[in-house]
């Protein structure tokens, strides 16, 4: 019923928000000479606010034609190279010199916690400088049709094993938030089982692997609602005319109103300093306003199974350091993993996994060799700067490609000298 309403209110505003653009259009036409004045200029500044606000964001491009590769631009094109109906596997294909040594493998595991892949462009663009990247491209589930079957947290790990089976041996995988207890469960399976395509290393990043560490607000709400509130009130059918109509999902707008709330004094000034740059002609400042928004903004709905699933096995019952999470009746054995090594990066102003939560993967794999381990805690930086930005680029980036060329199959071989990594909480 809220998700008919939410698509109701938002056809309503539909004439509203095509009158506010051709008035954001009347004001900002140089032929027009108010579109000079300060009246002119808040006019369309007041008209841009409330078209944005209003609309529906879809989903964004990755826009990253060229990579930079040993300090020289070259040309990069996305590839599906795998394809299931909840997610596409994207490979960002350079036009390396002919010649070259080939790059690690990278397998970018993109959360799948309402927003986009396109989230982890920043990340995308920093590790192609040094890698051969992949990204999962998951699916909006409310544009899977019912026929393509349920989507859970078992088929998320399966998706996992699946895609390290199409990218063959010796691949580096790594886990943004979300991720990061899928991906630690199927490595534990695929070493369980002598998976000869268990990835060379795993990088886990600002992952919830046991929330009872350092809890956040979002795992104390989870504790203390239980599973069955959110299966109540959170879980909404697919209204006419999506493809998902009937499917039952949890909706983007439901997870964006969500993360919006803790932060919201800090989104209303963002809305407040956007118009003010609007009406100073601060044009910079105005279209990272709109590049950041444009990506925040769009969200996408989840599969109810597999949103019920995480919820309970994740943040209420705890089941993957308790040892008792299972896969399709198989137990997750994360005394399992010995030969994947394993990197943990964390934030230290983290408001979504807390500090210690992705750490604690190193507590449960205790038969990972100690020079197979290392933990990086990125000093001021919140969730988001654990993946992208500055920090991310000059402080994160580097350690983690060292790591990879650490435990790659020339490493283990010796085929090259083993970089040293620096690991520590500084």
């Amino acid at each position: 019923m809220y998700y008919q309403l939410y698509e109701f209110n938002h056809a309503v505003l539909q004439p509203y928000r095509a009158y506010a653009d051709a008035l954001g259009l009347f004001y900002k036409n140089p032929l027009n000479p108010l579109s000079t004045t300060p009246f002119g200029r808040s006019m369309s500044a007041a008209a841009e606010v409330f078209e944005r606000t209003t609309r529906r964001y879809a989903k964004p491009d990755f826009n990253l034609p060229t990579a930079k590769v040993d300090f020289t631009e070259v040309e990069m094109k996305e590839k599906v190279v795998w394809s299931r109906p909840f997610c596409d596997l994207i490979h960002f294909e350079r036009a390396l010199p002919k010649g070259r040594r080939p790059d690690p493998k990278l397998l970018i595991v993109a959360p799948m916690s309402g927003h986009y892949a396109t989230l982890l462009r920043g990340t995308v663009e920093s590790m192609t400088q040094h890698a051969e990247v992949y990204i999962t491209d998951w699916t909006d589930a409310r544009m899977v049709p019912l026929s393509d079957g349920r989507f859970d947290l078992d088929d998320y790990i399966d998706y996992v094993i699946d895609m390290l089976h199409h990218l063959g041996p010796d691949t580096h995988v790594m886990a943004v938030c979300q991720p990061s207890v899928p991906v630690l469960a199927a490595v534990a399976v695929m070493e369980a089982r002598g998976d000869a395509n268990a990835p060379a290393s795993m990088t886990l990043m600002g992952g919830p692997i046991d929330t009872r560490r350092n809890p956040t607000a979002v795992n104390n709400l989870a504790e203390e609602k239980g599973i069955d509130w959110f299966r109540d009130n959170v879980i909404m059918q697919v209204p006419f005319p999506n493809p998902g109509f009937m499917r039952d999902v949890y909706p983007g707008f439901l997870q964006l109103s969500g993360f919006m709330s803790m932060n919201l004094d800090r989104h209303l000034i963002a809305q407040k300093d956007f118009f003010v740059h609007l009406v100073k002609n601060d044009g910079d400042s105005a279209e990272k306003h709109r590049d950041f928004y444009d990506e925040y903004l769009a969200v996408m709905d989840l599969t109810a199974e597999f949103y019920l699933q995480t919820v309970d096995t994740v943040f209420v019952r705890h089941d993957l350091p308790k040892g008792q999470m299972l896969h399709r009746s198989e137990k997750v054995d994360l005394t399992a993993v010995r030969n994947v090594a394993l990197f943990t990066v964390e934030g230290e102003n983290d408001d979504i996994s807390g500090l210690g939560q992705t750490q604690a993967a190193h507590d449960l794999c205790v038969n990972i060799p100690e020079e197979k381990r290392a933990h990086y805690m990125q000093p001021k930086v919140g969730h988001y700067g654990v993946f992208n930005g500055s920090r991310f680029r000059a402080e994160i980036v580097p350690r983690i490609v060292d790591f990879m060329a650490s435990n790659g199959r020339k490493a283990r071989t010796g085929g090259q000298a083993k970089p040293r990594l620096v690991s520590s909480k500084g």
